[in-house]
């Protein structure tokens, strides 16, 4: 992490890390300090403990309850009644973990299942399910790419693909978000041969809630001959009559070589997954040290997750009551004033004139029972402060229209100049 890119604004004094330390630690420490400066002690941000659930969008918080709208649970499937009667029944059966990796003892029959369920979901003829999202990108990336390879990028791609390419032993190299010219300038200056090129983007960027442009970037990969892979990790159960994503939306899913995505938004849990239709990456699992070398994921995990897709796959009003909800909500915002990051959707981002503004704004609407994400650099693009929501379909008018009245009292102080 840069120290540069933390907000300055409104920063305490500085503190000094005790002289013994150095190196390593003195860095750490420095890093700590300027972070707990900068945001003060006061409902930390990075901090935030929920002390009760109660259900995919209400909670306690520091002894308040509150109406989350901070959660991937798009669908609110993590409390739906099939899922987690599917999981009670895996985990009397099944026991509460495997203890061991795909590859030794921890193959159990419910993982087969779960590749089979994923990549029929996708119409696909295969698929590989890892411990975490972050684990599939870092798997299937640095499985399918390396030394001598290039890997191309969009340049808003989440932390999990960078740290893949950094792992890959690849050259890798990012292109301007969304931008077709840029890709087609990077991929005619490649010094390798385009087979050895993977061009990777993703459906939707949770940052700002922008839609990637997948159909426009695989078609100037597959123009050159790049494989392509998408992460639809945010747009998975939201976009698509069949809930695919982004990619099937736009009808690029035959210009698409991978597609990786996570269980830990719209399905509810935890784990993620990579589908493909060539058959020569059903290899891939065994050059993915990601699949290798971790435990694989509990029973109760894996049935309730087969459960929630599934689900997604059957219920497309479901889906249609998400939009119907978030489309209300982002327009409502959008008339008060606020500027909003991206076309209206399930996942956007507020934008706030600096640290000082967001970290206030933020506090008063936990203060009055909304928790958002508070994004700060350099986690987001531009060095911009945001606020980011995500509507959820389990959120109620009731519940959308609290939220919209509290960001209309707000709104005179939060737009003003």
């Amino acid at each position: 992490m840069n120290f540069q890119q933390i907000p300055q604004d409104g920063i305490r004094a500085a503190s000094t890390p005790p002289p013994q330390l150095s190196g390593i630690l003195r860095r750490i420490a420095t890093l700590g300090d300027m972070l707990d400066r900068a945001v003060g002690e006061q409902d930390h941000p990075l901090r935030i403990q929920i002390d009760e659930i109660h259900g995919p969008v209400h909670a306690t918080i520091s002894g308040r309850k509150t109406t989350l709208f901070g959660t991937n649970s798009y669908l609110g499937l993590n409390f739906d009644p099939r899922c987690i009667a599917a999981a009670h029944e895996a985990l009397d059966k099944w026991g509460t973990g495997s203890t061991a990796s795909r590859v030794a003892s921890g193959n159990q029959q419910g993982h087969v299942a779960l590749e089979k369920t994923i990549a029929d979901f996708y119409g696909r003829p295969d698929a590989i399910v890892y411990s975490t999202g972050f684990m599939a990108n870092l798997g299937s990336i640095g499985g399918l790419a390396s030394d001598g390879d290039l890997i191309l990028y969009d340049a808003y791609c989440h932390a999990s693909i960078i740290d893949a390419c950094r792992a890959s032993g690849a050259t890798f190299k990012p292109f301007k978000h969304n931008d077709t010219a840029d890709l087609e300038r990077a991929l005619t200056e490649a010094t390798v041969p385009a087979s050895r090129i993977l061009v990777v983007l993703e459906g939707l960027y949770s940052v700002w809630g922008d839609i990637g442009d997948v159909i426009g970037l695989a078609t100037v990969a597959k123009n050159h001959g790049a494989l392509v892979l998408v992460d639809e990790a945010h747009g998975m159960g939201m976009y698509g009559a069949n809930g695919r994503g982004v990619t099937e939306v736009q009808g690029a899913e035959h210009l698409v070589d991978a597609i990786v995505g996570t269980f830990s938004k719209s399905v509810g849990v935890i784990g993620g997954f990579c589908v493909t239709f060539h058959p020569a990456l059903r290899s891939l699992r065994y050059l993915s040290r990601a699949y290798l070398y971790t435990a694989s994921l509990p029973p109760a995990v894996v049935a309730s997750a087969r459960t929630a897709i599934e689900i997604i796959g059957s219920e497309p009003d479901l889906r249609a009551d998400l939009w119907r909800k978030a489309e209300r909500f982002c327009t409502s915002v959008e008339a008060m004033g606020y500027v909003l990051r991206a076309t209206p959707g399930p996942v956007g981002a507020i934008r706030m004139r600096g640290l000082i503004q967001g970290l206030e704004f933020w506090r008063d609407l936990l203060a009055s029972g909304i928790y958002v994400n508070l994004l700060i650099p350099p986690a987001t693009p531009n060095g911009e402060v945001l606020l980011r929501f995500s509507v959820s379909a389990a959120h109620t008018d009731a519940d959308i229209d609290q939220f919209l009245a509290i960001l209309r009292e707000f709104a005179p102080r939060a737009i003003s100049a």
